[in-house]
């Protein structure tokens, strides 16, 4: 059409793909006026407009409020659209890098309640498992009447300093030494871990002893020791560490008496020569 035809306001929404509730909004923000108003307060607007109205669009697209719109119609030069593309393309990188990050936590999330599905939790299993992927925090410092909640925010601490785009929303778990689970000694772990898909640590395969149990966090006594008593009477013996996880957590269930714990310590038949 020629840009000195003049539309009215329910054919100009047609042409330019929008709604006549949009045009009087774009009217009562300042946005985009009718070009003039007839003695019957009918609005009509010129072809030109459809440009603007494309305009628009585009920044929306861009993820510009209206507001920011307004300041920018009538001052855009393509130095200033250059400025704009650059920052939003930004923008748009840092939304994909976060939504990759959130779908790595949601992976792990299901991989862990997954990996309960079909489980008889009341019998222990030797099963052999291959290696995953972790983010090993550093041994624990318990001096200076440190508990494991000191260690737990230095944990955090540190991934945060070390991997500053680190998703810390994964589940922490605790590794136990072979010695220290030979000692009866698994109050509070030797280190913590998360599950990454992309971790730069690994749980080693191998041989492992797995038990479950249900309660809230820290009540793995009586299973402990029950590990150890089927290692000893099956046939096995320890030979690395434990690692204690929660596949059933606050995450999926209300009830902490309800949660479930998982185990599984390093094991290898007896008399079995030492690598």
């Amino acid at each position: 059409m020629m840009d000195n035809e003049f539309l009215s306001i329910s054919k100009f929404a047609q042409f330019s793909r929008t709604t006549r509730d949009t045009l009087l909004h774009y009217d009562k923000v300042g946005l985009l006026s009718p070009v003039f108003r007839k003695e019957n307060k009918y609005r009509y607007y010129s072809g030109s407009q459809l440009a603007v109205i494309n305009l628009i669009r585009t920044l929306q697209e861009l993820g510009m409020s209206l507001e920011e719109i307004k300041h920018l119609k009538d001052k855009r030069t393509p130095e200033k659209m250059e400025e704009l593309l650059a920052q939003q393309i930004k923008q748009i990188d840092e939304k994909i890098e976060n939504w990759v990050e959130s779908r790595k936590l949601l992976l792990t999330l299901r991989k862990s309640l997954h990996s309960v599905s079909d489980v008889d939790e009341h019998n222990i299993t030797i099963q052999y498992l291959p290696q995953e992927y972790i983010l090993l925090g550093d041994k624990n410092d318990y001096s200076n009447n440190r508990d494991d909640y000191d260690a737990l925010l230095s944990f955090y601490d540190d991934m945060n300093k070390k991997y500053p785009d680190l998703n810390l929303n994964y589940p922490v778990w605790g590794v136990f030494s072979e010695q220290r689970i030979k000692n009866n000694d698994w109050k509070w772990p030797d280190h913590y871990y998360f599950y990454i898909p992309d971790g730069h640590d690994k749980r080693p395969a191998g041989l492992y002893a797995i038990g479950y149990t249900r309660g809230g966090y820290g009540q793995s006594n009586e299973l402990y020791k029950r590990l150890i008593d089927y290692i000893d009477q099956n046939g096995f013996e320890i030979c690395g560490d434990a690692y204690e996880e929660y596949p059933l957590n606050e995450v999926y269930v209300s009830d902490d008496a309800k949660y479930l714990m998982r185990i599984m310590i390093t094991v290898r038949e007896k008399n079995q020569p030492h690598s």
